[in-house]
């Protein structure tokens, strides 16, 4: 299909030198525009783009024009950080939050991740598809062109592969961009609680050779956090890990100073993820690597947490992804639209800042800056038009509200 996108109000994230795979520190308040836009798609791919003024002649004959008089067109999302794939909600414990009890509490009672592996065992595998296709075809309708599927709620081989299958048929059948990661490491199942060495034992030896040989997984995870894996364990996964060529991504201080963060670092992550608990010795560390800094706001907003210090990093000199760890128990929704809003409004970041944390930037915390997270000629044509709107900076303020009319992804209509 060839498709022309004309009368552009503005084309945001317009990456004409086609350099930019991420954005950080002052580098975040930048995003390359173009008033009065078009853009050529063919075949799914994006072939040129720029002013209307230069616009080249259109034949109507084999090429469909879409006109965005008054509306923007933004680089799809990238949610570098879901759980999507999963058995069923938990909106019980929801009420406990509300009546005080903690996510550690909840735990402890058998409610949190460990009250969904219950529930993976319960649903079979065609079931858990329909399901999460449901949540696939939500987020799309969101603005989401490309998302990370994380396992984890199997803490067993075989509920693990389960979770990881399903992932990998969502995207042969969607159009979707998806990474899958292994988090086999999420928690630590009840009869092991008091040796955990004994459950990594078995994610060493029985889930990842597993998951290597049915070629499930693009990451590895580890929750490295208080109350879940130390960072003995989360060093002896993740070098596991390294033999089957999994590259790394850490839940990290969500819930204290873990040493999560570090930990990552030293094991050249991709990302490290959640970071509520974050001082200047974890942003310095860092500063000297090439590993992303991912907040999730969903999750500090749904269970109180403190909230991430984004600002505090950005002035520091580093880049921030955001993304919205879509799951049944910390983060019931995978709308990036509201995540956009949220990092605005709760953590300070300018609406310039907010769009390239969840965009170009949540790209190359999940390796896919190379082909989205912009509009470049040669990427992968994910994006979307906008109704019409005042200026870029509604997308965050105007939260509540479904703001995309129309999705392409892989250059067709949606």
């Amino acid at each position: 299909m060839k498709i022309a996108i004309t009368n552009i109000k503005q084309l945001v994230q317009a990456d004409q030198q086609q350099s930019r795979i991420k954005a950080a520190g002052n580098q975040m308040a930048e995003v390359p525009v173009i008033n009065d836009a078009y853009v050529l798609i063919e075949d799914g791919i994006i072939t040129d783009l720029g002013k209307m003024a230069d616009n080249p002649a259109i034949d109507h004959k084999s090429v469909v024009e879409i006109d965005a008089s008054g509306r923007f067109v933004f680089p799809s999302f990238c949610d570098s950080h879901t759980h999507l794939v999963f058995p069923k909600t938990r909106e019980i414990e929801y009420v406990d939050k509300i009546k005080g009890l903690s996510y550690e509490e909840i735990a402890k009672r058998g409610g949190g991740i460990l009250n969904s592996a219950q529930s993976i065992r319960e649903i079979s595998e065609n079931q858990l598809f329909e399901d999460s296709m449901k949540r696939a075809d939500e987020i799309m309708e969101l603005g989401t062109g490309a998302v990370e599927i994380k396992s984890g709620y199997g803490l067993d081989t075989e509920q693990e592969l389960k979770i990881l299958r399903v992932a990998k048929r969502l995207k042969e059948e969607t159009p979707l961009t998806i990474k899958s990661t292994f988090l086999g490491a999420h928690a630590i199942p009840t009869k092991y609680k008091k040796d955990q060495s004994k459950y990594v034992d078995i994610v060493i030896n029985e889930m990842l050779p597993a998951v290597a040989k049915e070629n499930l997984a693009d990451f590895v995870d580890v929750f490295c956090d208080k109350g879940f894996f130390n960072i003995e364990s989360t060093d002896r996964i993740l070098e596991a890990a390294a033999k089957y060529g999994l590259v790394p991504k850490i839940h990290a201080n969500e819930l204290d100073y873990s040493g999560g963060i570090q930990t990552g670092i030293k094991h050249n992550a991709l990302s490290v993820d959640h970071l509520e608990y974050t001082g200047d010795e974890e942003i310095e560390a860092l500063k000297s690597s090439e590993t992303m800094p991912t907040v999730l706001p969903g999750a500090a907003f749904f269970l109180n947490l403190p909230y991430a210090p984004a600002r505090k990093m950005i002035d520091a000199g580093l880049p921030v992804a955001m993304a919205s760890d879509f799951n049944p128990g910390s983060s019931p929704s995978g709308n990036m639209q509201l995540i956009l809003s949220m990092a605005s409004i709760l953590f300070k970041l300018t609406p310039r800042e907010a769009i390239n944390a969840t965009t170009l930037n949540s790209a190359y915390a999940m390796d896919v800056s190379q082909n989205l997270g912009s509009i470049s000629k040669g990427k992968t044509a994910n994006l979307f038009i906008t109704r019409e709107m005042p200026g870029m900076e509604f997308m965050p303020y105007y939260y509540g509200s479904n703001k995309v009319d129309k999705t392409i992804l892989n250059g067709e209509l949606k």
